[in-house]
């Protein structure tokens, strides 16, 4: 039983914790990089050591952009913060109204 619940309590910590350093750091680039976006989450799918993230961003400057492109976009606004993860999940969209 111990096995089984102790990992729903690192999660359950993880949800009331404040973002990790790297969720910040991330997060302020992103916002430097994007002025335009009405949504930035970042969040550290790695257990807080921070080798994975997982970005979603909504922002005007994707429109008439393919994924593809938006996802480069992201990546290059990272690329400094990238060579210190093993990975990087990226969620693009354009705000619906």
């Amino acid at each position: 039983k111990f096995r089984l619940a102790y990992p729903l309590l690192l999660c359950a910590h993880r949800m009331f914790t404040s973002q990790t350093e790297g969720e910040l750091r991330v997060t302020q680039v992103l916002k430097e990089k994007f002025p335009r976006a009405t949504a930035i989450k970042v969040t550290d799918i790695s257990g807080g050591c921070g080798a994975m993230y997982e970005i979603k961003i909504e922002s005007e400057e994707f429109k008439e952009k393919k994924t593809v492109q938006q996802h480069q976009m992201v990546n290059q606004a990272l690329k400094e913060e990238i060579k210190g993860m093993h990975g990087l999940r990226i969620f693009t969209s354009v705000p619906k109204c």
